[in-house]
């Protein structure tokens, strides 16, 4: 045992010990030779331009909006004769329709006749005083609905325009605000939409689409840009227009309710598309590198857009199908910076 303490167990130490150096010696004068593998010490980095091929495919343009649904305003009833309010027909809470009578003005005629002579012996006495002569006026209601206010009295003087009454319409409507982007692929907008409500009715159709900036709005003025805020797509910004459209009597929602309105503005079947990241511009007209045959530079073309669903577009002239395109415009930020997120 102790020849083996003695003579083994050192002559192992040494051998181990002459094996790792001779693996450090082989690692570093002929594993890391740059010459025994000439591929891999070469750099090499793919900087060809991503391109994509025009196809075909089918397309609609359907915009959805994040909205709310509102109860319609009130209706006002003016007066329109300048005079002294003698009688209210209606309290808050009645039903009307249109036409019925909702105030009376009292107003006072001129005369057409001469004052009568003086009665007295006395030729210097005043003339009587003319009887005064009154004409009544009945303002009537001009919508139909539940009457909500009544913001005069009996007795009040009222002049033309000034507000009798208020007619509560009873129905609901949804609206969404507007984006840049939104306004511009709804250039030919549909009179009508379908609204969902989350939680509520299956999706109903919504009639009486409008798209435009309420009247009496005021007019939007951009805010300073924050130097420390991150850019923001200028196609995101809301314009201050809205899409708005009426809900049908009897759908059982009620104001203030999240709602989608999707609004569709044209579908195409069979057409040639690209993605929007290839075309600068994205209405009626646009730009695209088309890549040539025998490779080069990029050719700048023009050419016709059609229908856009956000993410491809229709390309009606300019292009031919099988054709090879920048995927994503020269010197434009890539996707994903420039939207705010």
């Amino acid at each position: 045992m102790g020849a083996v303490r003695g003579w083994v167990f050192p002559a192992v130490r040494i051998l181990i010990w002459a094996l790792i150096a001779v693996s450090l010696v082989w690692l570093a004068f002929v594993r890391a030779d740059p010459t025994s593998d000439a591929e891999t010490a070469q750099p090499s980095a793919d900087v060809r331009p991503p391109l994509v091929t025009v196809g075909r495919s089918d397309l609609s343009n359907t915009v959805s909006l994040t909205g709310q649904v509102n109860a319609d305003p009130a209706m006002e009833v003016k007066a329109t004769q300048a005079g002294e309010v003698s009688k209210l027909f209606l309290s808050p809470g009645a039903a009307v329709a249109v036409g019925t009578p909702i105030a009376e003005v009292r107003y006072e005629r001129e005369p057409t006749s001469p004052p009568p002579m003086p009665t007295s012996s006395d030729p210097g006495a005043p003339a009587s005083p003319a009887t005064p002569s009154y004409r009544y006026v009945t303002t009537t209601s001009t919508a139909a609905g539940t009457l909500a206010t009544v913001p005069v009295l009996v007795k009040q003087v009222v002049s033309v325009g000034d507000v009798l009454a208020t007619v509560s319409p009873g129905t609901l409507s949804v609206s969404a605000p507007l984006t840049q982007a939104d306004q511009l692929r709804l250039l030919a907008a549909p009179t009508a939409a379908t609204v969902s409500v989350p939680g509520g009715p299956a999706p109903f159709g919504c009639a009486n689409l409008s798209i435009g900036v309420p009247e009496g709005a005021p007019p939007t003025v951009p805010s300073p840009p924050d130097p420390y805020a991150p850019p923001v797509d200028p196609s995101s910004a809301p314009t201050g227009a809205i899409a708005s459209c009426s809900i049908p009597p009897g759908t059982t929602v009620v104001a203030g309710l999240a709602a989608t309105i999707d609004i569709e503005a044209g579908a195409a079947t069979d057409v040639l598309v690209v993605p929007v990241t290839a075309v600068e511009g994205s209405v009626a007209t646009g730009n695209v590198w088309l890549v040539t045959a025998g490779g080069g530079t990029p050719v700048l073309t023009e050419v016709t857009l059609g229908l856009t669903d956000g993410v491809m577009v229709e390309v009606k002239q300019g292009l031919t199908e099988g054709a090879q395109i920048l995927e994503f415009v020269p010197n434009a930020e890539p996707p994903g910076i420039g939207d705010g997120g």
